[in-house]
């Protein structure tokens, strides 16, 4: 049976300055909470309907289908729901290949990108603070577990990129072709919002503009998915160093 105190505590952490305040965020479904699990995540607390995770039994709350939908975020809700605490940011590796965000704003967006990350071996992935947070719900479950695999860092992305030495790349429509381009192994690699791009505080410090060609007869097409393109060019930078 969960308490009033419980049901208004999980149910406060969909919204950014209740995860702020207390620390904590939330996962649902088997395969996610498995994965965070198994990470360095630290379990706060684990409802489940089912009790078939291995989990002590102190941190683990045998509920019903009709507890779990009063603090499941889900339309339907699967058979768990967990408590986690938000890990500290990890110091930023400029020495490999670095993503950055500008304003993306979308959480399905954010955690296929951090999906992508995990993919293509991306260690680091610096967002602006006006990008959706990375443990929204929604981002959580988009990243399908790769959040425990990927360091992201909320920064003052105009300030953190005047600071580097490295190659900046930016994606832009009017860019060179990126796959006429040079490109390296590391530096940073910006992506704007979904419908302004990089905002211009940010494009004064992009070094190389690059874009994806459009290949369609009519050329019509106005933009790609961000995420879309992310997964084009962290693609092709991944492919440059195979052959290197």
């Amino acid at each position: 049976m969960l308490s009033k105190n419980q049901i208004k505590l999980i149910t406060s952490l969909k919204q950014k300055k209740y995860r702020l305040q207390h620390q904590l965020f939330v996962a649902e479904g088997k395969k996610t909470i498995v994965e965070l699990l198994h990470s360095n995540l630290q379990l706060q607390q684990l409802y489940t309907t089912t009790l078939e995770f291995d989990v002590s039994d102190d941190l683990q709350t045998e509920i019903s289908e009709n507890d779990l939908k009063k603090i499941s975020f889900l339309k339907n809700p699967n058979t768990a729901l967990a408590v986690f605490k938000i890990p500290k940011p990890q110091p930023i590796d400029f020495n490999a290949l670095v993503l950055a965000l500008d304003d993306v704003r979308d959480p399905g967006n954010l955690g296929t990108i951090i999906r992508l990350c995990d993919w293509f071996g991306i260690k680091d992935l610096i967002c602006s603070f006006d990008t959706v947070d990375c443990y929204n719900p929604k981002v959580i479950q988009a990243t399908m577990g790769s959040i425990t695999r990927v360091n992201v860092s909320y920064v003052s992305l105009n300030e953190i990129l005047s600071e580097q030495n490295t190659n900046i790349f930016g994606a832009f429509m009017d860019g060179d072709n990126v796959y006429h381009k040079d490109l390296s192994n590391s530096g940073i690699l910006v992506l704007g919002n979904e419908a302004n791009g990089i905002c211009n505080e940010v494009e004064a410090q992009i070094i190389h503009r690059i874009s994806i060609p459009r290949f369609g007869n009519l050329q019509t097409t106005e933009s790609l998915n961000v995420a879309t393109a992310t997964a084009i060019l962290l693609s092709e930078f991944k492919r440059r160093i195979i052959e290197t």
